[in-house]
């Protein structure tokens, strides 16, 4: 490195232009070895620096997330999930549902794609720079439920749920609710009501919901209401992806022990 590299550095260093600096010296060396116009040579070093800045922001979009794994809409199985149409998701794939606000609700039992599906679109907005949050239905409402108890709900209501773009909540339905939690997770539906996007799973059809949220039709009703209004439904069916290979192993196991047998 000779003293005008350092100089340029440093400078970079102080500039906050960090892959700048990173690919100056080759990128010196192929503009001289090309004969490349100063224009040319300056607009390739800032799109370093602007694709740079863009992989750090959707690393640190995705670590925020907080996803259980990085799930993609190339891995997803549209010959098992029935009912899902192609179409539907590569629409909502263009994430227009979020500048518009609108939610997504992803209904069928378990084990047929509704939590892979709801990542992969979550993981897609991280990487469009949209702040994104995931969250199981159990740790919505602990988290909730904790705020409350210490009276700090208006606090955690800001900075875990109003601060994000778009809120994933999974597994809505496998555990009830009694009517104080019910009521938070209300706060958490119309609080979002056409000022954010939703994507919610569940297994339960929206006519048995009430026996979720504390046998109360009446806030099951509102709560329906505010989710529904702008929203996307996918319903899927089918047999569960998990159970299907654990039986495929088991048969396999179950031949191979025939075979010795």
């Amino acid at each position: 490195m000779n003293l005008q590299h350092e100089r340029m550095v440093q400078l970079c260093d102080a500039l906050s232009l960090p892959w700048v600096a990173q690919g100056y010296g080759a990128a010196a060396q192929k503009a001289a070895q090309q004969d490349m116009a100063y224009s040319d040579f300056l607009e390739g070093l800032l799109k370093e620096e602007m694709a740079g800045r863009l992989a750090r922001k959707q690393s640190m979009m995705t670590r925020i997330a907080g996803f259980p794994s990085i799930k993609t809409l190339d891995d997803f199985n549209y010959a098992f999930a029935k009912g899902v149409k192609r179409s539907q998701i590569e629409e909502l794939a263009g994430l227009g549902f979020i500048e518009r606000n609108e939610n997504i609700v992803l209904v069928g039992p378990s084990g047929v794609g509704k939590t892979h599906l709801a990542m992969a679109l979550g993981y897609k907005a991280t990487q469009a720079g949209i702040k994104t949050r995931f969250m199981t239905a159990a740790d919505l409402l602990l988290t909730l439920t904790t705020a409350h108890l210490q009276n700090n709900l208006k606090a955690v209501m800001h900075r875990a749920i109003k601060a994000y773009r778009l809120l994933i909540i999974d597994e809505i339905g496998y555990l009830p609710m009694n009517r104080e939690q019910a009521n938070l997770f209300f706060q958490v539906i119309a609080a979002l009501y056409e000022k954010g996007s939703l994507i919610v799973t569940s297994n339960l059809p929206f006519g048995q919901w009430d026996a979720t949220f504390a046998q109360d039709t009446t806030l099951t009703a509102a709560l329906l209401d505010r989710l529904l209004h702008h929203a996307h439904i996918v319903p899927i069916a089918g047999e569960s992806y998990r159970l299907k290979h654990q039986r495929q192993a088991g048969m396999v196991q179950l031949a191979r022990a025939n075979e010795k047998t």
